[in-house]
């Protein structure tokens, strides 16, 4: 890494923050996912600009300069409607039924739009036409729920208002991880050196553009889970921040269940009462969160929507392709009824292998979920965005080139119908597992050492 200059250049400065404004532009109010050229040349001239910035070293003046840049691009996308996905349109299809005192756990909108409630609720065709799954029950946890009804009732009709409300949930919690990650304090790191790994998190395009651009609210729970962990490793403080850090795990998991995958290695990082505990709280506060919209039909449809996603959605998979493609020679036909519980076996074998390891806790995290979405059977460009956040932590890079290639992906969306070009996903896991494994096994190892003791 170069040393940075005391103090830069303010011309240089402006150029990037300008140029860099224009792409964020662009991404955000102008291209669609259509376009996949033009979003992958602007991908590609911000991250240029990304990686100058996260090579250099700078002081805390400087640092604290760039984060103010990272929190004005997000708040530069804060009336953009979100052209790169289309998952908002459920956001606020739940959130008016919510607001309209619906329990959205409920009702599926192909049989909804079509009743009286669906002029009640303010459900329009147009709303309607939008939705990208609109035979599923909603499969998004009670938090995520209460967020979009609060938007919803704010924003009444209007749509603009409605994302604009439902992104100031999103820049919230990412000014919240960006503090955050400002106050871990680890012996690898030397104390200017945490300073600038918050920069790969703060000002990474991919992060920027997919929480706060598109509308995830990953963003969400990984606030949570940063405060969760934040509290777990917190020094002399006794069982007060275990408990905080259960029910802080607890919220990221009533937003995305995702992080339920970290209490085996809670337990393990506790011991097993003070584990089992952590277990105990934290599925109480979930079933709390739960308990207003509870009843029978919503486990059966709740149950139902995540079967659906884990037997029959695909995207950007790793390891299933490959076993999918194994199947279609065995079988003729694909085998993902098969595949999908094998390889959440395979995840939950790992996750144990991981637990019993000698690392540091946030980067048991990181290969846990890692693990995780190599095995997945969808694995949407915004799941990384947490990896890029838990690598800045473990001083791992691989989570920063993923997301530098996850644009890659919108190739997809060129094509109509829709259609993966399968070269670009090969090409996309190949540079990342292999940038894995270096960082694993090779990175670190003293060649001339080995050389003279065979």
């Amino acid at each position: 890494m170069q040393k940075a200059s005391k103090n830069v250049s303010a011309l240089w400065f402006l150029l990037f923050v300008l140029v860099s404004a224009a792409g964020y532009g662009l991404a955000g109010y102008y291209w669609s996912r259509t376009q996949a050229g033009e979003l992958i040349l602007t991908f590609g001239g911000l991250f240029l600009l990304y990686g100058w910035v996260i090579s250099q070293k700078w002081t805390e003046t400087q640092t604290q300069r760039w984060l103010w840049v990272a929190v004005g691009f997000r708040f530069l996308l804060l009336f953009s409607v979100p052209a790169l996905s289309d998952d908002y349109f459920r956001f606020i299809w739940d959130g008016r039924l919510l607001s309209g005192g619906y329990n959205p756990y409920l009702y599926l909108p192909s049989d909804l739009i079509t009743s009286p409630l669906a002029a009640e609720a303010h459900l329009s065709e147009a709303l309607f036409q939008g939705l990208n799954s609109p035979d599923y029950f909603t499969v998004y946890p009670p938090l995520n729920q209460w967020m979009f009804g609060f938007s919803a009732w704010i924003a009444g009709d209007n749509v603009l208002w409605n994302i604009v409300a439902l992104r100031a949930f999103i820049v919230m919690a990412e000014l919240g991880s960006i503090w955050l990650l400002t106050t871990f304090r680890f012996p690898e790191y030397k104390t200017k050196e945490m300073r600038s790994a918050v920069l790969i998190y703060a000002l990474n395009p991919f992060v920027i553009i997919e929480l706060t651009g598109n509308l995830h609210f990953e963003a969400v729970t990984l606030f949570f889970v940063l405060l969760a962990v934040r509290w777990i490793d917190r020094p002399l403080q006794g069982d007060r921040y275990s408990i905080g850090s259960a029910v802080a795990l607890a919220l990221g998991a009533a937003v995305k269940l995702v992080p339920l995958i970290f209490l085996p290695l809670v337990v393990k990082r506790l011991g097993f009462r003070k584990g089992l505990l952590y277990c105990v709280v934290t599925g109480t506060v979930v079933l709390a969160l739960f308990a207003p919209f509870l009843s029978r039909e919503l486990m059966v449809n709740f149950g139902t929507s995540l079967d659906l996603y884990f037997q029959k959605f695909e995207f950007n998979a790793s390891f299933y392709y490959l076993l999918r493609q194994v199947g279609y020679w065995l079988t003729g036909y694909n085998i993902i009824h098969v595949l999908g519980p094998l390889l959440s076996l395979v995840t939950l074998g790992c996750m144990a292998v991981v637990a019993f390891q000698r690392r540091p806790f946030t980067e048991k995290m990181l290969l846990v979920l890692t693990v995780y979405f190599l095995c997945a059977t969808t694995v949407h460009p915004w799941y990384i965005t947490t990896l890029v956040a838990l690598g800045a932590l473990s001083r791992r890079w691989y989570p920063i080139v993923w997301s530098a290639l996850l644009p890659l992906t919108y190739v997809a969306y060129a094509a109509q119908p829709y259609r993966e070009n399968l070269r670009i996903v090969a090409l996309e896991y190949i540079l990342v597992i292999g940038c894995l494994a270096y960082e694993l096994f090779l990175k670190g190892v003293d060649w001339e050492a080995a050389r003279k003791n065979p």
